[in-house]
């Protein structure tokens, strides 16, 4: 697994300890907790399971992880924008306790910067991720990134995902984390590479203003 403290990777060791059922005795409630060899941080969850027989072992139902809240990303570089870095920071937040708000932000955030970063305004979330792809403003591996998220979040199924992205709707599997991934992604092209490649152009520049000859453009 990967911590969600440093995101680093290591083998899943839990420790678990019940420590109540339900009045019907239908459900069996645990705490598991376990410290990543890396960074030294406990992880702990709340599980829920139920017993299958009188002597079998519990099955699992569901569980929550309750420390760390939310699940650690690489941290935002200062060149992203306040505006979107808080819903993104948001949608990273509620992550683990309910990944279509998590969703919910991640669309409006995406489109938020398809509005005000790339000026594309259409009806639809939809016509405004082809109206992107065909501005050929972003490279080939992006376009497929967001492209995937109409296909992952199933927009035909759900509708509102698509006219009104701020919804908290049903998600798909793995749909709230690849949103994530690809604002990530967006991120890095739209704020970071641009800012980086200016600062090493002012830096060229300064070298060569010094040696009297003219700047790049």
């Amino acid at each position: 697994m990967k911590c969600p403290h440093c995101l680093e990777s290591f083998y899943e060791n839990w420790h678990t300890q019940p420590f109540s059922n339900d009045s019907a005795g239908a459900e069996c409630w645990f705490v598991a907790h376990q410290r990543c060899p890396a960074c030294r941080k406990m992880i702990v969850e709340l599980n829920t399971k139920t017993p299958a027989s009188r002597t079998a072992l519990c099955i699992p139902i569901d569980s929550w992880q309750v420390y760390p809240r939310g699940t650690a990303r690489s941290p935002l570089s200062p060149e992203v924008h306040e505006q979107y870095a808080s819903d993104y920071e948001e949608a990273c937040l509620v992550l683990s306790d309910s990944p279509k708000a998590s969703a919910a932000l991640s669309r409006r955030c995406l489109q938020h910067i398809i509005h005000e970063r790339y000026h594309i305004k259409r009806r639809t979330l939809s016509e405004e991720i082809q109206g992107l792809i065909d501005s050929k403003q972003l490279h080939s591996d992006l376009n497929q990134a967001i492209d995937a998220v109409r296909n992952v979040g199933n927009f035909a199924a759900h509708p509102l995902k698509d006219s009104n992205t701020g919804e908290i709707v049903e998600v798909e599997p793995g749909e709230a984390e690849w949103l994530l991934d690809t604002l990530e992604q967006l991120f890095d092209f739209a704020f970071v590479q641009p800012a980086r490649l200016k600062q090493k152009r002012d830096a060229l520049n300064q070298k060569l203003a010094a040696a009297g000859k003219p700047p790049i453009k």
